[in-house]
């Protein structure tokens, strides 16, 4: 017997970044995995339609508002959404977040959140803006279970890992178990995001990290999916998105060696059976350079670039982090990537703050001598520098909050909470005036016009590579190493430039001056 029985249509929705920064550009090639997952796993539920807006990569023929976002209005025309999730991944689209669940609060949907951001008193927070449920910790069984139960006028209460209001009273469920066995997942379905570009796909293979840094919130025992796994979900986007770049999102790559070596082995011969060559990018440990099979295998997988996390070239700055390692061990270890033929993506911290009764009294000038002969003496290809950001539930936020030096985000703004921007009282001598500065001057020096110029030089020399019949591998590296360097390092002056341009216009200075005043004049435990 055929029913009529209405569908309902689940909208995931990737808020956009506050203002221009560094991510916009790649933002607009890729879009945020989590996201994809949680709509994924709901389009395998009967009687759901589904679908993912990235506003951050929103591109092929869909409708705009006046600002060049999204215009979610006629999307509701067209396409009315009867529950919408929202991705809280990070503090700084935040505003944009409670913008976009109020509007759609006010058409009637029930409104889901869920992400990073989303602990403690955060959660509170949602649910005075817009937000009707929150999910806790990982999504993807809760969001199955919670979006059943609303449609069927369930009991929230037995909702493992939820939060909601009821008679103005929180209501907050147990946590729901980490996930543990990934291989029974469903593969992210990319086909859900409308109106991006997607170029480079972003894949998953460890959660969780043991390492406990300070200022991070991925904590809790490394769990993984099947190294064979990770291979089906890159072989379906080659096989039906046409995919070729592919990013391993987790910090942990190579955590567990024999498997790494073994999805290694398996990648390079999948790539071997169909003919055809990949381009990966992955997050790894320094440490890492010292295994010479492991490199093999990498560079035979096609793993193109690894991106670091070297925090800091200063030892003080390292032991703050909890990091383990002195910072001539990291220049040496980074040369050994570059020679193993790996791009070597950079990513630093810049003033971090020292625990109290430690001795440390580094002025701003001599900071930024420190960055620049590190990543010089490194050979470093690209770099990402951010200042500390006092993010929710780590433990350096915990430390600058009892020492009373976080600016008021009432004053501040959590558009603001990207790592671009100053949003504590550094240690002396610096001032936040230093911080910002110094990010400019680093990133500034690094990405710079002239680069231009060598982009067309390194065309001229491109013959001169063929010095050696028996050389010319070695004499393509070099030279290709060169020019797409060259080619980064100008469209990363493009960038900076843009965002330089968008912190002239907006109105930081005023709002930093303004929360130092505050900051300053404030008493302890106020």
């Amino acid at each position: 017997m055929r029913t009529n029985k209405r569908r309902t249509r689940f909208r995931v929705i990737t808020p956009a970044y506050p203002a221009f920064n560094i991510y916009s550009r790649i933002a607009r090639k890729t879009t945020a995995l989590g996201p994809v997952v949680v709509a994924t796993m709901v389009s395998r539920m009967d009687g759901w339609d589904v679908e993912v807006i990235d506003e951050n990569n929103y591109r092929k023929f869909g409708p705009k508002d006046a600002t060049g976002r999204p215009d979610h209005s006629t999307l509701q025309t067209i396409r009315a959404a009867d529950m919408v999730g929202l991705y809280g991944g990070l503090s700084s689209t935040i505003p944009r977040l409670y913008e976009l669940a109020r509007f759609y609060k006010e058409q009637g949907a029930t409104t889901i959140a869920g992400g990073q951001h989303f602990i403690g008193e955060n959660i509170r927070d949602a649910f005075e803006n817009g937000i009707d449920f929150v999910v806790v910790g990982e999504g993807e069984d809760t969001i199955e279970e919670l979006l059943r139960t609303i449609r069927e006028r369930g009991e929230l209460e037995q909702v493992a890992g939820i939060a909601f209001m009821r008679n103005g009273q929180m209501v907050q469920t147990p946590k729901r178990p980490a996930i543990t066995d990934f291989d029974r997942l469903p593969l992210p379905n990319f086909d859900l995001v409308r109106y991006a570009t997607i170029k480079v796909y972003p894949i998953n293979w460890i959660r969780g990290c043991g390492m406990d840094c300070e200022f991070c919130t991925v904590k809790g025992r490394p769990r993984s999916a099947s190294p064979e796994h990770v291979v089906e979900q890159i072989a379906s986007l080659v096989e039906t998105n046409k995919a070729r770049n592919f990013f391993i999102v987790d910090d942990l790559f190579g955590h567990r060696r024999e498997e790494t070596l073994r999805l290694c082995r398996l990648l390079a011969a999948y790539q071997s059976a169909i003919g055809t060559r990949l381009d990966l990018v992955v997050q790894i440990r320094i440490d890492r350079a010292k295994d010479a099979e492991l490199l093999q295998a990498m560079r035979e997988a096609c793993i193109n670039m690894v991106c670091i996390g070297f925090e800091s070239p200063i030892p003080e700055e390292l032991a703050a982090m909890n990091k383990k390692v002195r910072p001539e061990e990291m220049v040496d270890l980074a040369r050994r990537f570059h020679k193993a033929g790996f791009l070597v993506h950079g990513m630093f911290i810049f003033g971090y703050p020292i625990p109290t009764g430690v001795r440390f009294n580094l002025s701003a000038g001599e900071r930024v001598r420190h960055f620049k002969t590190f990543i010089r003496k490194a050979r470093l290809d690209t770099i990402q520098l951010l200042l500390p950001v006092p993010l929710p539930g780590t433990e350096l936020t915990r430390r600058l909050d009892a020492q009373h030096r976080i600016f008021s985000e009432d004053v501040i703004g959590l558009e603001y909470y990207d790592g671009n921007f100053p949003l504590f009282q550094p240690d002396e001598p610096l001032t936040p005036e230093d911080m910002h500065s110094a990010l400019r001057k680093i990133m500034g020096r690094f990405y710079r016009f002239r680069y231009m110029f060598a982009i067309g030089l390194n065309i001229l020399i491109f013959p001169s590579m063929i010095f050696s019949v028996f050389k010319l591998k070695l004499g393509w590296r070099r030279w290709y190493r060169w020019w797409r360097n060259a080619l980064v390092r100008f469209g990363g002056w493009i960038v900076f430039r843009h965002w330089e341009a968008a912190l002239k216009q907006s109105k930081f200075r005023e709002k930093l001056a303004s929360a130092g005043q505050t900051l300053r004049t404030s008493k302890p435990g106020q």
